[in-house]
């Protein structure tokens, strides 16, 4: 019977410490405001050079490469021509869609 009892002191005491964590944390949390934070600007800028340049002219090439490799090897599929326009327009106009986006939504 004590065991029992102290069994069910340690899961009381265990809850209201989590109780009081979740609340300190509550308490002491700072407000994020969306958009305000410049900390991946600089990977962002540096990615979005990269598709909207010379990235994503080679990924287009590579691409249409695999594609015409596809055909010529006999698995002649209109697939093996859409996925490179598809990836060729995604590398080029992708990067802006998806910022306006993101930026409309925060």
């Amino acid at each position: 019977m004590k065991t029992l009892l102290k069994m069910g002191r340690r899961a009381e005491t265990a809850a209201l410490a989590t109780l009081g964590v979740a609340a300190a944390a509550v308490v002491m949390a700072s407000p994020a405001f969306a958009g305000a934070d410049g900390t991946f600007n600089t990977a962002l800028d540096a990615f979005t050079g990269f598709l909207e340049g010379s990235g994503g002219k080679i990924i287009t090439v590579l691409s249409l490469a695999g594609g015409v490799v596809g055909l010529a090897s006999g698995r002649f599929s209109l697939g093996q021509v859409a996925i490179p326009v598809g990836v060729g327009v995604g590398a080029g106009t992708g990067v802006p869609i998806v910022t306006s986006t993101v930026t409309a939504t925060i």
